[in-house]
């Protein structure tokens, strides 16, 4: 009996206290996952035609990174990866503006500032399935986009 009233007695002092100081007795709800800043998009895995490795067919396979924040980021020593550990790595400055995008592509050719390319003679992304991760500079990863063996692209 006495364990039922200290109960009460013990709630009604939680409810007056929180009352007092202007506060509620509510439980906090979970935290939603934030959107990354730098978001990988569009992930274009399996180029059109024949894969003939040529700097068009490598072109034509590319990860096209958004920066989904209401600020500039610089990505300068970011990198965007596989599974296999082939790496990108922005290595000077590289500022995405506030809703802009980047496409990085495999093969070869002149940088600028919404295309940038691998410079890879090679295939980098795997059409029976694979992960991209982006990761800053100290190596967290930001966002990642996975696929399997179907079709040819993924929007992310």
């Amino acid at each position: 009996m006495w364990g039922i009233v200290l109960k009460k007695r013990l709630t009604g002092i939680a409810v007056a206290l929180a009352v007092t100081v202007g506060g509620s007795l509510t439980l906090a709800a979970p935290a939603q996952a934030a959107t990354p800043a730098i978001q990988i998009t569009k992930a274009y895995y399996n180029s059109p035609g024949t894969d003939d490795r040529s700097t068009s067919s490598l072109n034509a396979e590319y990860v096209k990174l958004t920066n989904r924040k209401t600020t500039t980021v610089n990505l300068k020593s970011w990198t965007l990866r596989d599974k296999s550990s082939h790496v990108y790595t922005f290595t000077s400055d590289f500022k995405l503006a506030a809703g802009a995008s980047v496409t990085i592509h495999t093969g070869k050719g002149t940088n600028t500032s919404t295309h940038r390319y691998w410079g890879s003679g090679a295939y980098i992304w795997n059409n029976t399935g694979d992960t991209a991760y982006v990761r800053d500079t100290a190596g967290k990863t930001i966002d990642s986009c996975s696929w399997g063996s179907s079709g040819s692209y993924t929007n992310c």
